[in-house]
């Protein structure tokens, strides 16, 4: 589904925000890779901004990610996929902490 507000990610601004990002955090940032470095190709935004330019534009709301990791857990989660949210913080970590999520490099 397209929304109205994918042309932000075609802009000058971004282009140049999304390149800073992955230049100071080229490595994905998701728990799974805590203690992996596995290169991100995607920059996320950590609360989905729905077209707020203020969320969209700012770099506290942004994290690198590898694009399975996007792909696979956070638009899952945007999506409502099912399943996924049960038992899940709003950021889709999961709240049991024994959770094989937190203990992926073990």
């Amino acid at each position: 589904m397209r929304h109205e507000y994918q042309y932000l990610y075609k802009t000058k601004q971004w282009q140049r925000l999304r390149a800073e990002q992955l230049r100071k955090y080229p490595y994905c940032q998701c728990p799974h890779h805590k203690e992996k470095k596995e290169l991100a190709a995607v920059v996320d935004h950590i609360s989905p901004h729905k077209g707020n330019r203020r969320l969209f534009f700012d770099r506290n709301n942004l994290q690198s990610m590898t694009k399975t990791c996007h792909d696979a857990f956070k638009q899952s989660q945007e999506k409502g996929g099912a399943g996924f949210n049960k038992g899940c913080d709003e950021m889709g970590q999961p709240l049991n902490k024994e959770h094989s999520w937190y203990n992926a490099g073990n």
